[in-house]
């Protein structure tokens, strides 16, 4: 019974000391956490004492990035400040900043909301396909129907701002209709009359798009009686597009310097796509494909065939051989030293022919000097010495005089020669054992290059 009574004076102590604590503040907080407001206006002051004041904020499809009073990585302690931001593709609705307030809650609150481009409408004679819909970065292609050529834009994306790049492309028919004209024909009046009566079918109209063509008829009609003489009858056919025999064409491409041209549509008309391709030994740079638009002129610049990469640094004849196998043919020239008399005069001649022997894919070595002082280049390229060797010992070269051998693009031994050659005597060699017919056809075409 003692030990009661001390306990409840105890109790009455305390809580007369939290009384007199709080005794002239604007607000006292009990265990609800109610705030009870007096009449005299009181800014509290920052507590420290509690890391967590305001709960741990998260936006979803978003960022927070908190600095607190206290530093380091107290994200809820009273007065931290948040910036609130959307990852891509998404857009914040609510504040851009929040606070943790006395009060224990933040400020503002924010969501990000999924950004998307308005639905976009079909066109005529064509459709549209999208990767991901009608969100951020989708990309949407269109195509058109057979016989139509696309005019604009051939895709669209949706933007970060929630618009479609470019404009709305339109499927126009540019393809004249086909007429399939009867074989020419000769008839023979019959004994005593001065006419005779000429019957063909009719020709017959096709077209990519249109179903309803006009077909025009200048001259006599089929099973009308014709005087001597050559008469010429013409149809003409064009559909609701107006479109007749006449194409739109582009100017003609030329191939590339070591290469050639697939095209399609007929090489240049309207809609053709003409694709480059480069001889073996060569390598493309520049667009691959070029179309003709309907403004009559190529789209994109042309490409060229340029010389490969030769990688000399490589440790062996064979690593060195593979690189051309199938693509160039190879001119391996030897000499004991560079002052050899031989050397020298074929150097000159090789020099004039680099042109003519790059027509003909053939790629100059020179082997110089013997070993220790052995020196191999393919222009300004050095190889290894152990490749120089090697080389010697394959084709069975000697260092003891000068040597000259033509390989084929399979690496095989074609010719040789142990005296200086002209460029002439060469390429008479190459253009008629070496050769393909389309390679000799390209190397006409392009024969003036050098001159």
């Amino acid at each position: 019974m003692i030990r009661f009574i001390v306990l409840f004076v105890e109790l009455c102590i305390i809580c007369r000391s939290l009384g007199d604590y709080t005794e002239g503040s604007a607000s006292s907080y009990h265990d609800t956490n109610e705030v009870h407001e007096d009449e005299t206006s009181y800014t509290p002051q920052l507590d420290y004492k509690h890391p967590q004041w305001c709960h741990v904020l998260k936006l979803s499809n978003g960022e927070v990035s908190c600095s607190s009073p206290r530093g380091g990585h107290h994200r809820g302690s009273l007065g931290t400040r948040c910036l609130l931001s959307c990852v891509r593709g998404y857009k914040r609705l609510g504040q851009s900043s929040v606070q943790c307030m006395p009060n224990r809650r933040w400020s503002g609150s924010a969501v990000c909301r999924k950004i998307r481009c308005h639905l976009l409408p079909l066109i005529d004679y064509g459709m549209y396909s999208c990767s991901r819909g009608f969100v951020v970065d989708s990309r949407c292609d269109y195509t058109c129907y057979e016989g139509y050529q696309i005019e604009g834009d051939r895709y669209r994306m949706c933007q970060e701002g929630g618009t479609w790049s470019g404009t709305e492309p339109t499927c126009a028919d540019h393809d004249p209709p086909k007429l399939k004209c009867p074989m020419p024909r000769v008839k023979v009046a019959e004994p005593g009359k001065l006419t005779a009566m000429v019957s063909w079918e009719r020709p017959v109209a096709k077209d990519t798009a249109d179903r309803a063509l006009q077909v025009l008829r200048n001259g006599l009609e089929s099973g009308s009686d014709f005087p001597e003489g050559i008469h010429i009858i013409r149809y003409k056919v064009s559909d609701q597009a107006h479109n007749t025999a006449k194409l739109r064409r582009c100017p003609k491409l030329k191939p590339p310097m070591h290469g050639y041209l697939t095209c399609s549509s007929d090489g240049n008309n309207y809609g053709a796509v003409c694709e480059y391709h480069c001889d073996p030994g060569f390598e493309r740079t520049g667009f691959a494909t070029r179309v003709c638009q309907l403004n009559r002129s190529w789209s994109d610049d042309a490409a060229q065939c340029i010389l490969m990469a030769i990688k000399t640094d490589v440790r062996s004849a064979g690593a060195l051989l593979d690189q051309f196998y199938e693509k160039r043919r190879l001119l391996v020239v030897s000499t004991p030293e560079n002052g050899n008399q031989k050397y020298r005069l074929q150097n000159i001649m090789l020099q004039k022919a680099e042109c003519g022997l790059d027509l003909r894919h053939v790629t100059v070595i020179e082997l110089l000097g013997t070993s220790p002082r052995a020196v191999g280049r393919i222009k300004e390229q050095r190889l290894e010495p152990e490749v120089i060797e090697g080389l010697r010992q394959a084709l069975y070269i000697s260092t003891a005089y000068f040597t000259m051998v033509l390989l084929d693009e399979y690496g095989v031994d074609r010719e040789r020669f142990i005296n200086p050659t002209t460029s002439d005597e060469l390429y008479s060699y190459v253009d008629e054992y070496l050769l393909t017919e389309e390679e000799l056809e390209r190397l006409e075409m392009n024969r003036d290059f050098c001159d």
